[in-house]
């Protein structure tokens, strides 16, 4: 029976947009992937410190969220990176048909660079800033 063919610039985009979720997780692996479901468990996480620190800085509030995020763009990163066989021996084995990757994949790849170095830093300098400064500097 042959399997349904994934798209590796498909699932990287869906790394970058909605990765922090683990949707890109579920469309390469199904419902029950384990990774996938960390990512899912971010949002019951911030919930968790919003409710018992309620009073606390809104970025420790999203920090689970963010972690996430970066995760999904280093795994978009990863899937946009892998050559096409190998990307068609993993997840397209029984569909008959090959991957071609193209420049879209190429311009989704520095986006997501710039993107995912941008709230890296932003992230460490924030969390330095909090945890050393108190929030002096914002």
């Amino acid at each position: 029976m042959p399997t349904q063919h994934k798209n590796k610039t498909f699932a990287a985009l869906l790394a970058v947009l909605a990765g922090g979720l683990g949707v890109h997780r579920f469309y390469l692996r199904g419902k029950l992937d384990k990774l996938g479901l960390l990512h899912v468990c971010a949002i019951p996480l911030c919930g968790m410190i919003y409710g018992l620190a309620p009073h606390a800085d809104w970025f420790f509030k999203i920090l689970p969220m963010l972690l996430s995020y970066i995760a999904a763009f280093i795994e978009a990163l990863v899937i946009g990176t892998t050559s096409d066989e190998q990307w068609d021996a993993r997840h397209n084995a029984g569909s008959g048909t090959t991957s071609s990757s193209n420049w879209p994949l190429a311009l989704l790849l520095v986006a997501t660079l710039m993107l995912g170095a941008t709230v890296v830093i932003a992230t460490m300098a924030r969390l330095f800033d909090l945890l050393y400064t108190g929030g002096a500097y914002g």
